[in-house]
């Protein structure tokens, strides 16, 4: 699976179609091993399989924040559907990310 890619000071994350408590684990676990292995600053989290989220991806969204934002870093989404831009902005993500179009 070649969901983890370091792009310069970038971690993106490819996710899944479907991301939800059975995945969001290894996402999460993952995504801590690249960002303190390869001490990147921004995370960006790439929506365009994704179908269906559920609250645990809003959990890896945050995680992820927290762990960079101390060091001043961001997160991203790209390509996300409406329906994933439309939890985005429920949860309130839409206002410690960037929701790329």
């Amino acid at each position: 699976m070649d969901d983890f890619k370091v792009i310069d000071n970038y971690l993106c994350v490819k996710l899944p179609e479907e991301v939800d408590h059975h995945k969001s684990a290894y996402i999460s676990e993952n995504a801590d091993r690249y960002i303190l292995r390869e001490q990147v600053s921004n995370v960006v989290f790439d929506f365009e399989d994704t179908r269906f989220m559920d609250s645990s991806g809003i959990g890896i969204i945050m995680g992820r924040y927290k762990k960079i934002a101390c060091f001043g870093g961001k997160v991203f989404a790209i390509h996300a559907d409406r329906q994933i831009k439309r939890i985005l902005h429920m949860s309130g993500l839409h206002k410690i990310i960037e929701i790329m179009e």
